[in-house]
């Protein structure tokens, strides 16, 4: 049973809502189909909470309307991005209603709940409660006059209404007054020993129902944080007019609602029995059957009610099983700030879809390249850029192009067949008649150590795996060279291009959970269905464990087709002038636009063979070091296959050294020594310089070997 944290339905999806809570669940759970696994995934869109009455205010509608808007965005949104939902529901569906009172009604009964009286700010001109969002006032921690009564967004502090200096309605304007009011507690203070046991250990009544070990540092730091510091009785209604109704056979119910953390996670189970309706299911099996395991995809803020308070209200009402993993996320950052919505400082998903079309799996990528799975991580346009051009461009479409377009030349199309006895130079410059079985063998680790990663929700590592599979479907290619041995030994060629063909067919099965519309794309070039997701990479690994190829000798691929193509800079700079338009009063830190080409002179004109004197070799950066009292030099020590130079280079400016080791780059190999700074250069490394002076490195292919002359 796989959960997303339910979107609050006041405002749109951004990235950071994708890279917390909702592609991290979507690799998971279609890896587990993928698998054979019964895995249901749900979510559903967030629908009460005074947050949606405010956006309500200030737009002139009702909080329906609101919602309605909200929630066809998102459901829209996820679809258009390929998360795959096996139900996407709302807390505003009369089930869900039902369902979060029967569960208020058990615990009720069942004497879990504290009846307290207790001072709220009250609105003596809109005669109403302030719920903590409707009042605003001064934080008593970092003095920002616009702080909220849960919580100051400026330095981040949790705060309760009467904490603030100078509080305000943002109803009426005027300062609140403190009433009486009567409303049921959590008491999480009782719950304290069995949590922390159940946190730490694992261990509930008597059963091992997860292990720590498996649980993210900073998910289990956060918990035991707030159990050191001593829980405390939560409120569970609210004196609000928008939400679940207490349940009306409940003295004093009137005028009150469920408070949002007692009803959205209940949205969870709701959307549940709305699938096992709709689908003719049981839902029970997936909420109260101890073999099931319950696993929560959130971000970092939603910790303390998923990992305490929601296993709370699951323990005290008695028929519910508990989460085994609450692998949560921490936040993204854009462009060297905090994503703020109220600033618009954010990169909207609809939008990055209208602007970006077709383009869903590059977003995809970079999201999960960069997933802060551990520590706040950051996007910026420029990196989105380069993850798109070197690495889906330059290694798996590039691969998988090669594939169908040399298969297509030499075969017809036809998956080469070759005689198995026959022996041929391997990889090492052997001879070698099992090299085609033990390459499948190698492949079938590769992709055992990937879903390793998944099933550990590493999935940045089982990401870098897929593209490392793709890098050595490329490296056989350029050491086998079959463009240029099909003449000469075409016998040699079969078998290379039959393997590369496997490994083509893997990738369309492996890429399916990070990258859906790309396995799509890929098994329609080999002319094979797309996934169903029903335990296609379970039959793979098995196919491959028995040594039997993926496709079978005759099989007709379709022609060639582009995975990806390269996004240019005019793309990137609109995106990068239309988030820095939203802050106009502020310097944005590290955002710049890359300057186009400008006219230029160009140098006086050469002949061929003055450029043929040039030897240009491709090399890789193994050590660099700052070159002392010289600020722009990095001394380099390049590997060129055949031996290694010393090469003085003015990067220093740009580049870190420990960044720009194992860099593939071209040297000019045949330029005299030189002297600097007491350091002998012998040769220079070519670099680009664009407008705003910025270098990059003029590199070659990354599977390319070194010493290759540059023409």
């Amino acid at each position: 049973m796989v959960t997303s944290a339910l979107p609050y339905a006041n405002g749109p999806l951004h990235i950071g809502h994708l890279a917390g809570a909702y592609l991290s669940a979507d690799v998971y759970v279609r890896f587990q189909r993928l698998m054979g696994k019964d895995i249901l995934f749900v979510c559903g869109s967030d629908e009460h909470g005074a947050a949606i009455t405010i956006k309500a205010m200030k737009e002139g509608l009702q909080p329906q309307e609101v919602v309605d808007k909200y929630h066809e965005l998102f459901k829209n949104t996820f679809e258009r991005i390929g998360v795959s939902f096996d139900m996407y529901h709302r807390t505003s569906e009369k089930i869900h209603h039902e369902t979060s009172q029967e569960f208020f009604t058990k615990l009720y009964n069942k004497g879990e709940f504290v009846e307290k009286e207790s001072e709220q700010y009250y609105d003596e001109e809109a005669s109403q409660f302030l719920a903590d969002r409707y009042i605003t006032g001064t934080c008593p921690k970092c003095a920002n006059p616009e702080a909220y009564g849960d919580q100051c967004e400026k330095c981040g502090s949790s705060l309760s209404p009467t904490e603030l200096i100078d509080p305000v309605s943002t109803l009426s304007g005027k300062k609140p007054v403190l009433k009486k009011t009567i409303h049921w507690y959590l008491p999480l203070d009782k719950y304290e020993t069995w949590l922390r046991k159940w946190i730490e250990t694992g261990e509930l009544d008597g059963k091992q129902l997860h292990d720590p070990d498996d649980w993210k540092n900073h998910v289990l730091g956060q918990c035991k944080s707030w159990l050191d510091g001593g829980l405390q009785p939560r409120a569970m209604t609210r004196d609000l007019d928008w939400g679940v109704d207490v349940p009306h056979n409940i003295k004093g119910h009137e005028g009150k609602k469920l408070y949002v953390w007692m009803d959205a996670p209940i949205g969870y189970i709701s959307s549940t029995k709305q699938w096992a309706i709709d689908h003719k299911k049981s839902w029970k099996k997936y909420w109260q059957d101890d073999e099931t395991a319950l696993i929560h995809f959130i971000g970092k803020d939603n910790i303390v009610f998923h990992c305490l308070i929601f296993p709370s209200i699951l323990h005290a009402h008695g028929d519910y099983i508990l989460p085994v993993n609450v692998p949560a996320n921490q936040f993204m950052n854009l462009e060297g700030r905090k994503i703020s919505t109220s600033r618009n400082w954010a990169v909207w998903v609809h939008e990055y879809l209208d602007e970006m079309p077709g383009k869903q799996d590059e977003l995809r990528y970079a999201m999960i390249k960069n997933m802060p799975e551990l520590k706040d991580s950051e996007f910026t346009w420029k990196g989105y850029q380069d993850a798109n051009n070197n690495e889906l461009v330059n290694n798996l479409a590039n691969f998988v192009n090669r594939v169908v377009v040399l298969t297509n030349k030499y075969y017809d199309g036809k998956v080469p067949a070759f005689d198995e006895g026959q022996d041929f130079i391997g990889p090492e410059g052997q001879y070698d008649s099992t090299y085609h079985d033990s390459e499948l063998l190698r492949l079938f680790d590769d992709i055992q150590e990937l879903c390793d990663y998944v099933r550990k929700f590493d999935f940045r590592s089982g990401l870098k795996m897929l593209m490392d599979i793709s890098t050595k479907g490329n490296q056989i290619l350029q050491f086998n060279e079959p463009w240029k041995a099909i003449k000469e030994d075409p016998d040699t060629v079969k078998v290379v291009m039959n393997l590369c063909l496997q490994y083509v067919a893997a990738l369309g099965v492996i890429s399916r959970p990070f990258m859906p519309f790309t396995s799509d794309k890929i098994r329609i070039l080999l002319n094979q269905k797309p996934l169903n997701e029903k335990g296609e990479l379970e039959k793979m690994l098995d196919r491959l464990a028995e040594g039997e190829c993926l496709l079978k000798k005759g099989h007709k691929i379709g022609q060639p087709d582009h995975l990806f193509t390269r996004i240019d800079d005019e793309t990137i700079n609109l995106q990068i002038a239309k988030l820095k338009a939203t802050i106009k009063d502020e310097p944005v830190a590290n955002v710049s636009v890359i300057e186009p080409v400008k006219n230029v002179d160009i140098k006086p004109e050469i002949t061929y063979e003055d450029f043929a004197r040039m030897d240009i070799r491709t090399a890789t950066i193994i050590a660099a070091e700052k070159i002392e009292k010289a600020d722009k030099l990095l001394k380099l020590t390049l590997d060129l296959g055949f031996e290694q130079r010393t090469v003085v280079s003015g990067i220093a400016e740009h580049y870190q050294p420990d960044a720009v080791i194992g860099k593939k780059v071209s040297l000019l190999a045949n330029l005299a020594p030189r002297k600097m700074k007491g350091v002998e250069s012998q040769g220079m490394i070519l670099m680009a310089e664009n407008g705003n002076g910025k270098l990059s490195f003029v590199s070659p292919d990354e599977n390319w070997e070194n010493g290759q002359s540059v023409k």
